[in-house]
């Protein structure tokens, strides 16, 4: 028992770890497509800097196609990679930052649960249930008050919150692939953004040139290791531990934390504050993600 509570405390710390960073990403992504740059740039600098830097651990490691095959190969660079990046901006283009993040990551452990069911046969028990029946209620609760009782709601904005939607289904896709290809983190790093790099470059520069040239080396330069380094390398590195650790279900579930924090960093960076409905909504997500990742919960002693 002393041992799978030590496994828990360090795949939470992993997925809390990541979690960090992908709220500041939110907000960050959000303030970037709102100023100097787009979701098309956004996606490019995710998947370059990383595709250049780990371009050597894919050609040590290879495609991985053995465990993979073409069209799971295809999943992990479309769920994790460019165009995962492109629809999530583009939905932060659009959406605030709580409503967006409760269903990019917030949704993503609803996505994990089902398709593990469906494909993996993954079951899931009394508890992990009642967590994800806990972050469906927060998300529909901070996006259902927006949707009705925000003056400023529009049908761009629900656009944004369905390419939330859209991309939180694309990296439940990634999630349940790579867990059962059995690929190391920084393996699937590089395949993800090497093999992004690969397909997206091309298609950025046939569409944008060289408009990045025209960004200011500082924010460019912030931009770049944020996203190229922190988000696509760090990050995935500490989400796959927590996913090798705690499972595909177990891992993803810390992705509905992401509101909350995101939130926090929304206020100073974006000035959104959150409504008292966004807090009860964020308090319900809490206790979702700690249910499904299987935290462990107190016994009674009978004597």
């Amino acid at each position: 028992m002393q041992g799978a509570g030590s496994d828990y405390v360090k795949g939470a710390a992993c997925g809390l770890a990541a979690v960090a960073i992908w709220a500041s990403w939110s907000a960050l992504t959000r303030f970037a497509v709102t100023t100097r740059l787009d979701a098309w740039d956004i996606a490019l600098l995710r998947v370059g800097v990383a595709g250049v830097l780990l371009a050597p651990v894919l050609m040590r490691q290879g495609l991985a196609r053995d465990r993979l095959g073409w069209s799971g190969l295809a999943v992990i660079i479309a769920g994790g990679g460019g165009p995962y990046a492109l629809v999530a901006a583009g939905g932060l283009r659009l959406a605030p930052t709580v409503a967006a993040a409760a269903f990019n990551p917030g949704s993503i452990p609803l996505f994990v649960a089902l398709i593990a069911a469906l494909v993996a046969k993954e079951r899931l028990s009394v508890m992990r249930k009642s967590g994800l029946g806990l972050i469906l209620a927060g998300a529909l609760m901070i996006v259902g008050w927006h949707a009705t009782g925000s003056a400023n709601w529009s049908g761009l904005r629900t656009f944004g919150v369905a390419l939330c939607l859209c991309a939180a289904f694309m990296w439940a896709c990634f999630t349940v692939v790579m867990r059962q290809a059995k690929l190391e983190p920084l393996h699937a790093a590089a395949l993800v953004s090497t093999g992004s790099l690969v397909i997206y470059l091309p298609l950025y520069l046939a569409l944008h040139g060289i408009r990045l040239a025209q960004v200011p080396l500082a924010d460019l330069a912030l931009q770049a290791i944020f996203q190229g380094v922190l988000v696509t390398v760090v990050s995935l590195l500490l989400y796959g531990r927590a996913v090798a650790i705690l499972g595909a279900s177990g891992g993803a579930a810390f992705g509905a934390l992401v509101p909350a924090l995101s939130a926090l960093i929304a206020i100073p960076l974006l000035g959104e504050w959150p409504h008292e409905t966004d807090w009860i909504a964020i308090v319900l997500i809490s206790a979702g993600v700690y249910l499904t990742s299987g935290g462990p919960l107190p016994h009674r002693n009978h004597c």
